[in-house]
């Protein structure tokens, strides 16, 4: 009786508030990112951060870490995550202020070992009943952890002292062969290496293999710069991590270098793990240049609870510092001929999450179809702070915000949609501005209301958060029954820290005008074939659609394979320069505003 009467109660909460289980989440992510806890990387300002992340199922629950966070998350529906503090260093190897929550101001490594990221690009591997952790390492000093029970925090030590100084390390247990390996590397100067450890010293014996390269000179993605045009400094190569499929080895690599909006995974396949492997065809294999989450390299490939496949990536930020960065979760997979691929297509829009992907073809990826209804629309704002636009909140750009001049309770943004739109879901990025935070906070929390209105005048609420006590970066809202409106506002109750700003308050569903029609004068132009290594790029263009707000590039080597994507805004041009220098490659383009998506064109063949 008194568990139906909670049940109830709980039910009324939710469906009152107007959100309730979710079938769809956005991409960044929504957890509590810590705050980076590196004096010289906060210099222009104290902001949340991290990076090179990892999941991976166990024991029915998926468990997710990633740099300097200080602990770790898990999740049963990949919606909700729950954080759980845990320190993975020796006691001896900590700062003494880190044991405070502190920092060391002058960031010298004054004493051998003793570091800040404790869980620097970590790994994460299960092997038989247990999960086994350990970050990054120049030198043999640091323990791999193990635990049967990580929901309970029970850890234990099960390698004191790992002999492999492994930097960004990634490990592949084959249950198969019950063998176990280790991947690693993050240079612009040497391959990444690969040994076999032990499955009962869990040490190497020795023996070290190079595995891959890169060539950037045929590979136009893995070259430097945010364009891939940098020629000054060599591109770097990192986060090696491997998927057994089939009993061939995917290895996955992060390049050019992670600061960029081209930070891509790429693969290379092999049916040896310590050998053999060739560039797959069909790369990079997560790659997201364009939108409003950009990056997707440095990460992992896993398996769900229903036997699909997922890959988390690293999205870079920027702002106030290069390696300010946040997670996103793509759909992937592999397909009919075993080629592994990824769908960024629309990955920062709602996208399904497993419970409710069955069935649906993830080569066309998890788009619920609800298109961002707020783009570049008009905007109102109770105060602004200095440069930091209205507008800025709703470019599609997570690098610019607005703010307001305090974090007080009352400060509020408003967004007109130009006309009564059906809304699904809303998005709410806050940006940090004067926040006061270094390593992780916890007990912090945002407090809002957003309240909707056909005509400005009279309003209703539509999410209630004012008792919310989670902290909430991302936060992203499905709303149980859809609502119509063409104005919303959001008001600040409370923030954790700085002031009420905001890089995106995103507006999702179905607008009542017309779709974009098909694009017209699709065209692309590859670099000069008789120049060598200028193949690898190509300026597409097309005619402006004065009725889209965007549009979607799709690229691959086959026709029937266009997994690569790139979403552009307001230009009718983009000059794309992540092309292999040898292949042939096939493109299309479709158009897409707050009411759908246009026909695609016919496909191009560029050779």
């Amino acid at each position: 009786m008194i568990n139906k009467f909670l049940s109830t109660v709980l039910f009324f909460v939710f469906v009152t508030n107007g959100y309730s289980q979710q079938k769809t989440y956005c991409n960044p992510i929504n957890v509590d990112y810590g705050y980076t806890p590196i004096p010289n990387f906060y210099k222009q300002g104290k902001h949340r951060a991290t990076a090179d992340p990892v999941i991976v199922s166990f024991k029915g629950n998926y468990f997710l870490f990633s740099t300097n966070q200080w602990g770790y998350w898990w999740s049963n529906d990949m919606l909700q995550w729950n954080f759980i503090e845990k320190k993975f260093l020796k006691p001896e190897n900590e700062f003494p202020s880190l044991k405070d929550n502190g920092f060391a101001p002058d960031h010298k490594l004054d004493e051998k070992h003793k570091v800040y990221d404790e869980l620097c690009a970590p790994a994460v591997f299960v092997m038989k009943d247990e999960m086994y952790v350990i970050g990054s390492t120049h030198g043999p000093n640091f323990a791999l952890w193990k635990s049967k029970n990580p929901m309970a925090n029970e850890w234990e030590i099960a390698v004191e002292d790992f002999k492999v100084g492994a930097w960004d390390p990634g490990f592949l247990y084959d249950e198969e062969k019950d063998k176990l390996y280790l991947y690693w590397g993050s240079s612009n100067e040497f391959p990444l290496l690969g040994t076999e450890i032990n499955t009962k010293t869990l040490q190497s014996e020795g023996f070290v293999k190079p595995m891959i390269s890169l060539h950037p000179e045929d590979h136009g993605w893995e070259r430097f710069g945010e364009y891939n045009d940098n020629t000054f400094l060599q591109p770097f190569m990192e986060g090696a991590w491997v998927t057994k499929y089939k009993n061939k080895y995917y290895l996955q690599y992060g390049a050019p270098a992670t600061e960029f909006s081209g930070y891509a995974d790429g693969v290379y396949v092999s049916t040896n793990p310590l050998q053999g492997f060739s560039y797959q065809k069909h790369n990079p294999l997560s790659y997201k240049p364009g939108g409003f989450a950009r990056g997707a390299g440095h990460g992992a490939t896993y398996e769900d609870n229903f036997g699909n496949w997922w890959h988390v990536s690293t999205i870079i930020l920027g702002q106030k510092n290069n390696f300010e960065r946040r997670i996103g979760i793509w759909p992937s997979g592999f397909d009919k001929d075993d080629v592994m691929y990824c769908n960024t297509a629309y990955g920062d829009y709602p996208t399904f999450l497993p419970e409710f992907a069955q069935g649906k073809d993830f080569t066309k990826g998890l788009f619920s179809g609800w298109m961002l209804l707020n783009y570049n629309k008009p905007v109102q704002v109770s105060s602004t702070l200095g440069g930091y636009q209205p507008n800025f909140a709703v470019d599609e750009d997570m690098k610019t915000y607005w703010s307001a001049k305090t974090g007080d309770k009352g400060e509020w943004f408003q967004t007109d949609l130009g006309g009564i739109a059906t809304i699904n879901a809303i998005q709410i990025n806050y940006a940090d501005q004067d926040a006061t935070f270094t390593g992780k906070s916890l007990g912090v929390f945002h407090q809002y209301k957003i309240y909707g209105s056909t005509d400005g005048k009279k309003w209703h609420v539509i999410v209630d958060k004012s008792n919310n006590k989670t902290d909430v970066p991302h936060d992203y809202v499905e709303l149980v029954q859809p609502t119509k409106a063409r104005y919303l506002k959001l008001e600040n109750i409370k923030m954790p820290t700085g002031k009420f700003a905001l890089s995106g308050f995103r507006v999702f569903g179905k607008g009542k005008g017309e779709t974009p029609k098909r694009v017209e004068n699709f065209m692309v132009l590859r670099a000069d074939k008789n120049k060598f290594g200028e193949r690898r790029s190509s300026w597409i263009r097309w005619q402006q659609n004065n009725e889209a707000d965007g549009y979607v590039i799709y690229f691959g080597k086959s026709p029937e394979k266009l997994y690569g994507s790139i979403m552009v805004y307001g230009k009718n041009d983009y000059f794309f320069t992540g092309m292999d220098r040898t292949d042939t490659y096939y493109f299309q383009i479709e158009a897409f505003n707050a009411n759908g998506i246009s026909e695609r064109t016919e496909i191009i063949k560029v050779e």
